[in-house]
């Protein structure tokens, strides 16, 4: 006679943030589109991920999340407490449901691919955050160089003897 295992009941275990992470911590980017860019630690969502942003205007990446796994924190820190992160949560990032109803022959064929554009509200969140820690990095020197230039490993570089 077959009948189910039972399963032990999971419970809510929130991810630990690494030690070596906290808000305003500059973090690396290991994998992804934006490999090897360096972005400001922003906050830790419910689901775990990690809000990071580039900003924008210093290195071209936008608000995003990434698992802790993907990063490499460094020693450097920008201070953070002046920007507001309480709106952004996993729901801000979910992709709208795609319309599903069947299509005829000559609507398919009859369709062009549409542009793909970000919403206003995203762009202006971006702005948002750029106008915030715009300031934060000017004012410690060489960071916003450091900030716009990607990390890399050459030729006889030892990453195990490296301090970030």
């Amino acid at each position: 006679m077959k009948f189910p295992l039972k399963r032990a009941a999971v419970a809510a275990n929130p991810t630990k943030l690494r030690a070596s992470i906290a808000p305003g911590t500059i973090l690396i980017l290991l994998c992804g589109h934006f490999k090897g860019k360096r972005v400001v630690f922003l906050k830790q969502l419910d689901s775990g991920l990690l809000l990071v942003c580039g900003p924008y205007g210093v290195n071209g990446v936008p608000v995003k999340r990434v698992n802790q796994s993907y990063v490499i924190a460094t020693s450097q820190k920008v201070d953070v407490s002046g920007v507001d992160v309480a709106k952004f949560n996993d729901a801000y990032f979910k992709k709208p449901a795609k319309d599903r109803s069947k299509k005829s022959e000559a609507d398919f064929f009859a369709e062009e691919a549409a542009k793909k554009e970000l919403p206003a509200s995203y762009l202006e969140d971006n702005k948002a955050l750029d106008a915030a820690l715009g300031p934060v990095i000017q004012k410690v020197p060489h960071l916003a160089g450091y900030m716009a230039t990607k990390f890399t490993l050459r030729s006889g570089d030892k990453p195990h003897e490296m301090k970030f």
